[in-house]
């Protein structure tokens, strides 16, 4: 069966928000319209998105990154989102593995939130149906834009291109090929939803300077200066090997990926 699904590459998303803002643009005048906005130009707005970036701070000072998180539905290949619709408004499409929901069915009773461990389901306030992102159905399939338009919103505006799409169960997809080669993963496998979109592990930086990878002293035993090197803190240890374990992508980020 085509899956179709998003493989998001941390390595390069900036955190620009034009993923967010080009989904909602489209998604506002597309099918999935109008999204509901209240005090969008506030301090504190509020509304109907389906594409959220979080972003938030790693390493040890001084060498700390920021990490940008792009959270979206993530189009389960087992949703459980779907068994719970007492309307059968949820479904999963069997042509491109999307899942979406049929407006006229739904009822708000928000069921389908409750279920998905990803809090990818939002209620739109101003019409009290749940919606989700759906990856631009009506974009994809739609015979009169060219090729290269028959994407997310969100994919053909990253500056970037941190955002590919395809079928992963073709194995000759661009998204099948990174997730393949570069070690793409899944969010939170261990919820058994087999999640459709996958990420590129992010690598961590690390300083050019004395204690870098680079660095003689690594390898001779003394510091640039030739001093004996302090050892490592417990604390030290610990955010190393955090960080290592995202860059093999060992390390899932449950925590930071859970309802905003």
């Amino acid at each position: 069966m085509t899956q179709m699904a998003l493989v998001i590459d941390l390595n390069v998303c900036v955190g620009c928000q034009a993923c967010v803002t080009s989904c909602k643009e489209w998604n506002t005048s597309g099918e999935s319209g109008s999204l509901a906005d209240f005090n969008p130009y506030d301090a504190d707005p509020s509304g109907t998105f389906f594409n959220r970036v979080q972003s938030f701070e790693a390493g040890s000072f001084p060498d700390t990154e920021m990490i940008h998180f792009p959270k979206s539905c993530l189009h389960c290949e087992d949703p459980p989102c779907v068994p719970v619709c007492p309307t059968g408004a949820s479904y999963k499409r069997k042509e491109d593995g999307l899942v979406l929901v049929d407006f006229d069915r739904c009822i708000g009773c928000k069921y389908c939130a409750w279920a998905c461990p990803y809090g990818a389901r939002e209620l739109d306030e101003g019409r009290k149906e749940m919606t989700k992102c759906t990856l631009c159905v009506d974009r994809i399939h739609d015979d009169k834009l060219s090729e290269r338009d028959r994407q997310p919103a969100c994919v053909l505006a990253c500056p970037t291109s941190a955002r590919l799409f395809g079928d992963i169960h073709d194995p000759q997809s661009v998204v099948s090929q990174a997730i393949s080669e570069r070690g793409g993963y899944q969010l939170m496998p261990e919820w058994g939803t087999r999640p459709a979109n996958h990420y590129l592990p992010r690598v961590p930086t690390t300083s050019a300077g004395c204690g870098g990878d680079a660095c003689a002293c690594k390898s001779s035993g003394s510091a640039a200066d030739g001093s004996t090197p302090v050892p490592a803190s417990p604390e030290a240890e610990l955010a190393s090997e955090l960080e290592a374990q995202l860059g093999r992508g060992e390390l899932h980020l449950a925590s930071m990926a859970k309802r905003i």
